[in-house]
């Protein structure tokens, strides 16, 4: 009964093959196969003795079954964004290492069997990853690397590059942040950025925005020789944890675990859904995008974020459009120079392989919030609102000064500003760590800096009115409050001497309201003042700026 029940009519592994946009497209086959795993797992929770004495059930089929639970937990959170589904993956792989259902394994000769289990350590390091258990990842690591080391010399087998350079990806992805925040015993405290209750700063009574919600975003990632695990790069990590909130821990509110029931669907979206897309081909990309489009519900947002490598015009031409500036690379197997995309004079006129602007204006007759993170982010300020809908494009720099860490390796500045406004500010300011104390006292400070750049916005005269319709969002307000801080520090720290190293937008804001505003400027100095940096920033009563 069991051997017949752990071949689920669609089990697992092969619900990953169903397309991840259109949600009808695969909800009812993770319905079903939960319904399968339901009774399987309360199949051998009731017959376990029977099963042991009759039919010789090993611990390690109990353990496979409990991991294709919690991969499948996974891939419902990939599908739905929401974080209570990741709770419930680290709960079933949890009980599979306090259990020890595959301590046996070793003991068998089938190598097929150890590369299950060295499969669930990976999968059980991406959750905690996602959860923030940075130091339950850090023991993970240390046992799947004597795991793999004990694999590789029992069974001559062709894999072992494969793994040991899992183990280096995820051992450079812990590191991936550029500062540490250390409690009085000198032992790193782990810190989330995902949004707490209050995060964003409330509106104003009385203030008029938009009504919007963010209802989807696609995440895309194609940065060359960035730090990645799991199809997950660093800076789209960080922009997946920037538009979540802090989940809720399922587990310990109920004492369900061990059941499933994702029909369960929370009460409100908690987050808007998301797609990762790691290194997608353009028609991967445009695929996505139109599904997106087409299932937006009405008064709602989709957030375009994309972190990629930048792809530059070949020359100008006498007319310049929407394809005459270059965009970002998608996916390609062509040769990249010196992590840029070139192009060859006898090429066609325009790079196949990049997103130009001109190929997001048809999904513009919707409202779209744009992020390009990028060393070619300037060409999606040649946008042009053609239909009317609220539009915003929020451009990384183009250049970094060579004296500041090259942003692309763990991850990038601009995008480091938008998932942690302290940790980046840190970051510039060439600190390595910082005190708990004065990292709580900093992050006290940052949330009145943030209630004043969000009066500055809602104040101000001559802003364009598509910041104030997407304000209403508080995962789109926050984005744009960092936004503003971002290029209110980098214009007054001492590095940051050109123009392209600063971010820009389109539409543009302005300036002297927000990013050159004397009131933020000042609130700047304090900051520095307060983790003791302040040299390293232009200070207007003490010299020229």
């Amino acid at each position: 009964r069991i051997e017949h029940m752990e071949q689920p009519e669609l089990p697992a592994e092969r619900l990953g093959d169903l397309p991840q946009y259109g949600h009808k497209q695969w909800q009812s086959y993770f319905g079903r196969t939960f319904d399968v795993y339901t009774k399987l797992w309360k199949f051998q929770q009731q017959h376990r003795q029977v099963l042991d004495s009759r039919y010789g059930l090993k611990r390690w089929q109990i353990g496979e079954v409990a991991s294709k639970i919690g991969q499948l937990y996974y891939h419902y959170y990939l599908r739905t964004s929401e974080t209570s589904y990741l709770n419930e993956a680290f709960s079933f792989y949890s009980a599979i290492r306090q259990r020890s259902y595959y301590y046996q394994v070793n003991k068998e000769d089938r190598p097929e069997l150890v590369v299950k289990k060295l499969r669930y350590y990976a999968r059980y390091i991406v959750v905690c990853l996602l959860l923030n258990k940075m130091d339950l990842v850090k023991v993970l690591v240390k046992e799947l690397s004597e795991e793999i080391e004990e694999y590789t010399q029992r069974f001559n087998t062709e894999d072992q590059l494969e793994w040991n350079l899992v183990l280096q990806e995820v051992a450079a992805f812990i590191v991936a942040d550029p500062v540490v925040v250390l409690n009085d015993n000198n032992s790193v405290v782990i810190t989330s950025n995902r949004m707490l209750e209050g995060s964003a700063p409330p509106l104003e009574q009385g203030m008029v925005v938009g009504q919007l919600v963010l209802a989807d975003a696609l995440i895309v990632g194609n940065c060359n020789n960035q730090v990645k695990f799991s199809e997950l790069t660093v800076d789209m990590f960080r922009m997946l944890q920037a538009l979540e909130r802090e989940p809720v821990n399922l587990a310990t509110q109920t004492s369900k675990q061990g059941t499933l029931e994702p029909s369960e669907k929370p009460a409100k979206r908690e987050n808007p859904h998301k797609y990762l897309l790691y290194k997608p081909t353009f028609s991967q990309l445009f695929t996505f995008l139109s599904a997106s489009f087409k299932e937006l519900p009405a008064n709602s947002v989709l957030l375009v974020y994309l972190s990629a490598t930048g792809v530059f015009p070949a020359g100008h031409s006498d007319y310049e459009g929407p394809y005459d500036f270059g965009g970002v690379l998608t996916n390609t197997n062509r040769d990249v120079v010196n992590g840029e995309m070139v192009q060859k004079r006898n090429q066609a006129q325009k790079e196949m392989h990049c997103l130009h602007p001109g190929d997001l204006f048809p999904f513009t007759r919707k409202p779209l919030f744009l992020i390009v993170d990028s060393s070619n982010s300037s060409a999606y300020k040649n946008f042009s609102n053609l239909f009317g809908q609220p539009l915003v494009s929020l451009l990384s720099p183009t250049v970094y000064p060579k004296t500041v860490q090259d942003p692309s390796q763990q991850g990038s500045l601009f995008t480091l500003f938008l998932y942690s406004p302290l940790l980046a500010f840190s970051s510039i300011c060439g600190l390595n760590s910082i005190r708990q104390g004065l990292w709580e006292q900093a992050q006290e400070f940052l949330c009145k800096v943030f209630r004043d750049i969000g009066q500055m916005i809602t104040r101000s005269r001559t802003i364009d009115q598509a910041f104030l319709q997407f304000f209403g969002d508080e995962f789109l307000r926050l984005i744009l409050i960092r936004f503003v801080f971002c290029s209110a520090v980098l214009r007054l720290h001492k590095l940051f001497r050109e123009s392209r190293s600063f971010p820009e937008s389109y539409p543009e804001l302005p300036k002297q309201e927000t990013v050159e505003s004397s009131l933020l400027q000042r609130h700047i100095l304090d900051l520095a003042a307060m983790l003791d940096v302040h040299n390293l920033f232009w200070d207007d009563s003490l010299e020229t700026y």
